[in-house]
């Protein structure tokens, strides 16, 4: 039997792409992340939570392989990876990767360090690591959600594990992060005045409605003014093994 958040998820599967959507200023991030990874990846890759194992899609003259955790890849998403492992425990030799992927991983594993260490171990010298974080984003995945990275503590992380960082983007940054945290705080209010049978359940009407109005509002204000760099909902970093 399917679980609330599943079942939720799946009634809001059809609106991805719309502005009803309480996420749709950040699933906009889904091209970019698409764009990025093909333009850097290269040779051998390693998709470290692979998950669905879509990042193979995106990839034009690579070996891909997918790697996830059984009770992530299984338990999860119902999908089955080319290796089941840890991240912290890579069962690949040292030197044997060009690209590693970790992409919205790292704040859903307890040893982030542990796993920064691993793929480096595994990459080659000079190659890349891919890797994208959340900053200013809901708890997601719980109880396995672990970390928020600001970009000097992602910087010093990977610098303590043999990386230079060689490029930094903001995803949805300024008034779409801000109008993002908002509209999911409106669906959280109406999906908890459902479960809860409250009175506040003639006010999720209004909540709702509210989503597609601040959605557009955020929109609106990201393009008016100057892209703010003290707030975003992640970021997507390209760094090198030295």
């Amino acid at each position: 039997m399917p679980t609330q958040g599943s079942l939720v998820r799946q009634l809001m599967q059809p609106l991805r792409r719309t502005i009803l959507h309480p996420q749709w200023l950040v699933l906009r991030n889904d091209e970019l992340q698409r764009a990025w990874v093909h333009e850097n990846a290269r040779g051998l890759v390693l998709d470290i939570g692979s998950a669905d194992g879509r990042a193979r899609e995106w990839l034009d003259g690579c070996e891909y392989i997918a790697l996830d955790y059984p009770t992530t890849a299984v338990g999860m998403y119902g999908t089955r990876p080319d290796v089941f492992a840890d991240g912290a425990a890579l069962p690949f030799a040292d030197a044997s990767f060009d690209t590693v992927l970790l992409l919205e991983v790292l704040e859903h594993v307890a040893d982030a360090r542990g796993v920064l260490a691993e793929i480096s171990r595994v990459l080659k010298p000079g190659a890349v690591l891919l890797i994208s974080v959340p900053f200013l984003y809901p708890i997601h995945d719980a109880p396995h959600d672990y970390l928020r990275f600001t970009p000097s503590g992602i910087d010093a992380e990977l610098s303590a594990n043999g990386f230079e960082p060689a490029s930094r983007d903001l995803r949805s940054p300024g008034f779409a992060a801000a109008g993002f945290l908002a509209s999911v705080a409106c669906a959280e209010a109406a999906l908890a005045a459902w479960r809860e049978k409250s009175w506040r359940i003639v006010l999720a009407p209004f909540a709702l409605l509210a989503v597609p109005l601040i959605n557009a509002l955020g929109w609106i204000a990201t393009r008016l003014f100057a892209t703010s760099q003290l707030i975003a909902t992640g970021y997507a970093i390209r760094a090198l093994k030295r």
